[in-house]
């Protein structure tokens, strides 16, 4: 699932908020930092929301766009980006999956020498195209 979010700003000073959860808001030097805490900032304002049974569905951008604080934000030169929803639960479970063996072995070995298990290195590279 994907939230729009709306980026603005400039270098030095970048934000983003989410007009469908009031509050939410990131901020960055760069726009690549501003998504990276935006991601963690929506997955944090949705855990919160959801144990008040308050998170709401992301709405279509089409829909969003006819916001009168959207439209502004866009005319001053804002833009969407779509935020993934990652919400780890920090209970790890198992998972049978089925790779090529030469591709199993390409991921063995890049975990190896990133110093990590096979296990958090496809986490890690799940999460790196999620995000992407």
């Amino acid at each position: 699932m994907r939230y729009f979010g709306v980026i603005d700003g400039k270098p030095g000073a970048f934000g983003v908020s989410f007009p469908d959860l009031p509050g939410c808001v990131a901020m960055g030097r760069d726009e690549n930092e501003a998504y990276d805490n935006a991601v963690e900032a929506l997955a944090e304002w949705v855990r919160d929301a959801r144990m008040e049974d308050a998170a709401p569905e992301p709405r279509p951008i089409d829909e969003l766009r006819r916001q009168p604080d959207v439209i502004e934000t866009l005319a001053e030169g804002g833009a969407f980006i779509a935020v993934p929803l990652v919400i780890e639960s920090g209970r790890p479970v198992k998972a049978n999956i089925s790779l090529d063996s030469g591709l199993l072995d390409a991921i063995d070995q890049a975990a190896k020498e990133a110093g990590l298990t096979r296990s958090s290195f496809l986490a890690s590279a799940a999460r790196e195209k999620i995000r992407a």
